[in-house]
């Protein structure tokens, strides 16, 4: 496999975003993006999948997908030019006597450079076929197929296909069929070096273009809508030839709003609010690039006339938040499961008096991603399946929670809710590009 130019491709990906121009000028081209992509990729089955393989003792990992359907896993391993599989798309991963593993497509077309085609079909008609011919050469003990109780994303084998596969699969080898969930949820959730240093910089974009709608550039106090807002962040990242997993919100919280409900807010509710002085915006966004997703929520604060800054009671309000941040990261332990996590970190939270929600997810390859998920908004008591799941080191997440605090000004409960996007190492949990710690300030009418 062709490894490249690491410095080069650094250069390449380091943002400096203090403007808008710079934010634009920063991002890649497509070609530059594609062969970050395709040689990430190929480090990633070079270094990454033996180790995962070989320690679920998965000897063979098949991925199958038809055009249109495919499997979440395979979107991760296609080439950067291909959009979607095509036609029947298999993949084909087999573990070496020598600690490496062979990565075949038996597929119509090459399969970019990582995959050795494994099928003439002028030798062979039957592709099907074609599969038991390079599963005879290794004799595996063990196949993995996409199949989980627990996580979509690892479950992407579906049933014609995998119907297909037993009809014509030797009889001798339909007894050593696995779930590979442990593998392909491995897959999803590790992140090497290299995509860990240009992660620092996705969220670095992400933040910025968050500055960017949260400030007078966007927002004029008394005219401006939330949902001004929102379309503003779709347009603006089409402007920057980047794309979204999911549709942004914002939500007000001030002084004369009925109670903010989180349902309320991740429904998005209230999105024709005109903004004014005084009010506490909140945005949930998340941009895709080079295949990785982020996930932020911030908070802003719009001034009013003669105010420099937000009041202290809701800069006080801000730290509340910070500081349950601080206790649940702090609980962070390689082999704790989720719901270990979630339960320690609630009960020492609540013992120094906040009130807190927690609903962090793994990210990555997708939004919400495959791996150790920790509380859900509505269930706060741990879930089932992915929750006992144990946390693994270099893997990334969104740290996802709020606080809520009474505001004796305000007569009424508001949330912090928080959201930035870290990584999880042997140094503990650390953020990609720092977490907000002082709101952002929108100056009202001059």
């Amino acid at each position: 496999m062709r490894l490249f130019n690491w410095v080069f491709l650094t250069i390449l990906v380091t943002f400096s975003v203090g403007s808008s121009a710079t934010i634009a000028d920063d991002i890649l081209p497509m070609r530059d993006r594609a062969e970050f992509i395709d040689n990430i990729l190929a480090k990633r089955v070079e270094l990454l999948l033996p180790k995962l393989m070989n320690d679920h003792k998965l000897d063979m990992w098949i991925i199958i997908s038809r055009e249109y359907n495919e499997d979440p896993v395979i979107k991760t391993l296609l080439p950067a030019t291909w959009i979607s599989a095509r036609r029947t798309t298999i993949l084909v991963f087999a573990r070496k006597g020598d600690g490496s593993v062979g990565a075949y497509a038996i597929a119509p077309y090459n399969v970019g450079n990582v995959f050795e085609k494994a099928w003439d079909k002028s030798k062979q008609s039957n592709q099907w076929l074609a599969l038991n011919e390079l599963i005879e050469r290794y004799q595996p003990n063990t196949i993995g197929i996409n199949q989980s109780d627990n996580w979509a994303h690892a479950d992407g084998l579906v049933a014609t296909d995998k119907e297909n596969l037993l009809v014509y699969l030797p009889e001798k080898y339909k007894t050593k069929i696995v779930s590979a969930e442990p593998v392909a949820v491995g897959w999803l959730e590790q992140r090497i070096p290299e995509e860990i240093a240009v992660y620092k910089d996705i969220v670095k974009l992400a933040h910025a273009i968050i500055a960017e709608a949260f400030s007078n550039k966007v927002i004029t106090p008394g005219k401006t809508t939330t949902d001004d807002v929102v379309w503003w962040l779709r347009e603006r990242i089409v402007e920057l030839r980047l794309q979204t997993w999911f549709h942004p919100s914002v939500s007000i919280q001030r002084s004369d709003d009925v109670v903010l409900e989180h349902e309320s807010s991740a429904t998005h509710d209230n999105g024709k609010q005109i903004i004014l002085p005084g009010d506490l915006l909140h945005v949930d966004f998340g941009i895709t690039y080079l295949r990785l997703n982020t996930d932020t929520q911030q908070h802003a604060y719009v001034l009013k006339p003669g105010e420099s800054e937000a009041p202290q009671y809701l800069q006080k309000a801000l730290l509340s938040g910070n500081k349950l941040q601080d206790i649940f990261t702090g609980q962070f332990s390689a082999g704790l499961t989720g719901n270990q996590v979630l339960k320690r970190s609630r009960e020492l939270a609540i013992s120094q008096g906040l009130k807190p929600t927690i609903y962090t997810h793994p990210l990555g390859y997708h939004g919400h991603a495959a791996g150790t998920t920790l509380g859900m908004w509505d269930s706060q008591d741990g879930v089932s399946g992915d929750g006992d799941y144990p946390l693994h080191l270099n893997t990334a997440y969104s740290i996802e929670l709020n606080n809520a605090i009474f505001i004796e000004q305000w007569k009424k409960e508001i949330r912090i809710m928080l959201e930035e996007d870290a990584i999880f190492d042997q140094s503990g949990v650390w953020y990609l590009n720092g977490r907000q710690t002082a709101f952002l300030l929108i100056k009202p009418n001059q």
